[in-house]
């Protein structure tokens, strides 16, 4: 009987858990695919997969292409390509900066930001990057289940104001992304956004 009750207490626990859990990629979903367009100082595409012949992987192409079709709109005057040199050997952000030029946008309104090994780094480098430059608001540019936490990253970070838009590319490997992104978003919501201090404390 005690035994009954206690499997009847873990079914429905594991039930609850799942309904949450679907509640909650639904919510990243319909979050990530709403996208809040607006004029800002700066965009800032994630980097993504290099192909080894130097080539952005289609998903990262469409990241680049949806920041030319806003750029284009001149919702803002500056790019920030941030990436880290990946499994290929490339660097991604040398990678990203090359295709938006090719597109007609001018190199000096690209900023390569080559430290951007994760969605915290990016978001920490940007905070830098627009605290030196006396900038104040960004639109982040990432896959559709990307882009919450990316816009959390960079609103925790300090930027005051954030847009957020996402590129138009879906694939198979989206069923496996999506709940994985949801575990990251939880990790990203309760992590610190503290910047790192010197040996002097500053």
């Amino acid at each position: 009987m005690q035994q009954r009750r206690l499997i009847r207490i873990l079914t429905t626990a594991f039930f609850a858990a799942a309904a949450l859990f679907a509640t909650g990629v639904v919510a990243l979903v319909w979050d990530g695919l709403n996208d809040e367009i607006g004029a800002a100082d700066v965009v800032v595409v994630f980097g993504n997969t290099v192909y080894p012949d130097g080539t952005p992987s289609a998903r990262l192409a469409a990241r680049l292409d949806r920041a030319v079709e806003l750029f284009r709109q001149g919702l803002f005057p500056l790019i920030i390509v941030s990436g880290s040199i990946g499994e290929e050997g490339r660097d991604e952000a040398v990678v990203m900066r090359d295709y938006l030029v090719q597109r007609g946008v001018a190199p000096e309104q690209v900023i390569v930001d080559s430290e951007g090994r994760t969605t915290f780094a990016t978001a920490m480098n940007t905070r830098k990057l627009i605290e030196e430059r006396g900038l104040g608001s960004a639109l982040v540019v990432s896959q559709y289940f990307h882009v919450p936490r990316a816009r959390l990253a960079l609103q925790r970070a300090g930027v005051t104001k954030v847009y957020s838009a996402h590129a138009r590319y879906f694939e198979l490997r989206d069923f496996y992304s999506v709940p994985r992104e949801l575990v990251g978003f939880l990790r990203y919501a309760m992590r610190s956004y503290e910047a790192p201090r010197t040996k002097d404390g500053t």
